[in-house]
């Protein structure tokens, strides 16, 4: 294959569970994604948890090593699962990764036993209340001016729920 031909190809990724030597890539993309970002520190102290799980997506045909292009971490405690955190990176938005990286960790809460998965999604964040949406999930609350954009605005966190039975 030509070079050029290998710069044509569509990226392909692979989910993998997320562990902690993960954290610094998984930290390095929330950053691009939220202000504030979570640290790998503050990643890792959830991660370690008994209850807390996560998935990450490498681009698998990357010219040297695997790219980390996105991750999740979740938690199920008393039949509940809840979303705590999905990014992927910008340069790698709109080929499905949230989609697949949200499937891995619906997938994971039902295997322990959770009955619903909540999340918190700012609603100014179209493209994932959309994805959400697509996944099923319904708005079942909201907390209003929750976040905080750099700017000083204030925007409404809407609380949604998957049912998994």
């Amino acid at each position: 294959m030509a070079l050029t031909d290998y710069f044509a190809r569509k990226p392909e990724f692979d989910i993998f569970p997320l562990e902690a030597a993960d954290l610094p890539q998984a930290a390095a993309v929330h950053k691009l994604r939220f202000t504030p970002p979570w640290s790998d520190g503050e990643l890792h102290a959830l991660l370690v948890q008994d209850t807390v799980f996560g998935f990450i997506a490498r681009q698998s045909n990357a010219l040297a090593r695997p790219i980390t292009a996105g991750f999740v971490l979740a938690r199920v405690a008393a039949g509940e699962a809840e979303i705590l955190t999905i990014g992927v990176d910008p340069k790698f938005v709109r080929l499905g990764l949230g989609w697949r990286l949200m499937r891995a960790a619906i997938r994971e809460a039902r295997d322990q036993a959770a009955e619903a998965v909540f999340l918190e999604v700012d609603e100014t964040n179209i493209a994932a209340v959309a994805l959400y949406r697509k996944l099923h999930f319904a708005k079942v609350g909201e907390r209003r001016a929750y976040y905080q954009s750099v700017n000083g605005a204030k925007t409404a966190a809407l609380v949604m729920r998957l049912d998994l039975g």
